[in-house]
């Protein structure tokens, strides 16, 4: 089994709430790709305002201790660089100094699941901040159920697809 693993927290950022420095981003990409080697099959750090997400793939099944603790010490050696050069809510979402095995109620979100990979398995990663998962309803459904003309969308194209016996999920 595959589990997809996003962690995301604010760290620090420049200029307020507006997006974290160059060599935050850095830090901690480079933190996730030398703890994590032999740990992920695979990683991609991204940002969202002021926070810092990272994606990862690996096969250690959700909430694994590991996992989450490579990306608490990735976020801690972000903390650092911010704390350095002075940014805006150095750790902020760090909201202890002791990891406890899990990163779930220590301030950074989570969002992990667990699947049987496909040979090609897209998936899409959706990541905002100062927002609730609501603000996606519209946008999605527009995407996937009801948009204009209604034939162009993956819900009617997966409809004619399932028809011929693929499976769209």
């Amino acid at each position: 089994m595959t589990t997809l693993s996003i962690i995301k927290a604010d760290v620090g950022s420049i200029g307020g709430h507006v997006a974290p420095g160059q060599r935050l981003l850095t830090v901690v990409s480079e933190q996730i790709r030398a703890a994590g080697s032999g740990l992920l099959f695979d990683s991609f750090i991204a940002a969202t305002g002021d926070d810092i997400a990272i994606l990862m793939t690996h096969d250690r099944g959700p909430g694994n201790p590991e996992i989450h603790r490579l990306a608490w010490e990735a976020f801690q050696a972000g903390t650092a660089v911010a704390k350095e050069q002075g940014l805006y809510g150095a750790g902020q979402d760090l909201l202890v100094d002791a990891f406890s095995g899990n990163v779930k109620g220590l301030g950074p979100a989570v969002a992990e699941m667990e699947f049987e990979e496909r040979g090609a398995e897209p998936f899409l990663m959706f990541a905002a901040d100062k927002t609730e998962p609501g603000a996606y309803n519209l946008p999605l459904y527009m995407a996937f159920a009801d948009p204009p003309g209604g034939q162009q969308s993956v819900g009617n194209s997966s409809a004619r697809l399932q028809r011929r016996g693929h499976a769209a999920v």
